[in-house]
């Protein structure tokens, strides 16, 4: 008889730091802990080796779509694909003035396009944050934020504090936070792939979908996601069944989401009339 193959989980790390010192040996730490734990072929990928231009906030990627960005010669690409091709995907960074790194920011500001258009439905995500004596949770907050709004199954991230030189008590103590933290998020991995969503989901979606519908038209690529994706009459972005308390909430929020577009509305004709 054939032998089954066992499936295993691929979780990718994109790491903002320029140097393989702190950040770096904790995300190793973290997989290699993880490999402990279940079935895991992972990647680390330095940002810094890679070539990211800056955002130029044309808006080209909310209008006529990503592929026009003025900056699309660059890694973008490369790197998103990466992370549509695994299961997990880890942002980890040191606290560079009390946020994240430049290399990371300018990362992030990249997948702005993906913000409204979401895509990492089913792919568990979390964060590392290195910090020196403080800052660090903010950042993780920040990026477990955005993290959700990409569309990922978020398992709370984690900061470290990592003082040179690290001690051997230290030492240990960080290898146990990122111990227990990549169980969580093997955990999160081998879940269902599609949670339930909260009522702040639910929110979102409808504040987004209903501003989306009254403001803009077909040539938006922005109109068009949420046309083909069918999520101007759907519950969510992908099938789930919202109880009635969250069914009432989402045409509340649909409510408010419209008469805000048409005041915004009103505004910009009256400030174009009185312009003329």
């Amino acid at each position: 008889m054939p032998v089954e193959e066992v499936p295993h989980e691929k979780p990718t790390a994109f790491v903002g730091s320029a140097r393989k010192k702190h950040t770096f040996d904790c995300v190793r730490r973290f997989l290699n802990s993880l490999v402990s734990v279940g079935d895991v072929d992972y990647e680390i990928v330095t940002l810094s080796d890679y070539n990211l231009e800056t955002c130029r906030s044309c808006c080209v990627c909310f209008e006529k779509g990503e592929e026009f960005c003025l900056s699309r010669e660059d890694d973008r690409d490369v790197l998103i694909e990466k992370m549509m091709t695994s299961d997990g995907v880890v942002f980890a960074s040191p606290t560079y003035s009390f946020q994240v790194s430049a290399i990371m920011k300018r990362f992030l500001d990249r997948l702005g396009f993906v913000i409204h258009r979401p895509c990492f439905f089913g792919k568990t995500f979390t964060s590392i944050v290195v910090q020196g004596i403080y800052g660090g949770p903010r950042v993780v907050e920040y990026l477990d934020f955005l993290g959700d709004s990409l569309g990922f199954n978020v398992v709370t991230g984690r900061c470290v504090t990592a003082l040179e030189p690290v001690s051997e008590k230290d030492q240990r103590k960080i290898d146990g936070i990122l111990a227990a933290h990549s169980r969580r998020f093997h955990d999160g991995m081998s879940g269902p792939p599609y949670c339930v969503p909260t009522l702040s989901h639910v929110m979102q979606l409808s504040m987004a979908r209903t501003k989306v519908r009254l403001m803009l038209n077909e040539s938006y690529r922005d109109y068009r996601y949420y046309r083909d994706k069918r999520s101007f009459e759907a519950d969510y972005f992908y099938p789930a069944r919202l109880n009635p308390l969250k069914k009432a909430a989402e045409h509340l929020f649909d409510y408010t989401a419209s008469r805000s577009a048409r005041n915004e509305s009103d505004l910009r004709t009256a400030t174009f009339r009185e312009d003329n």
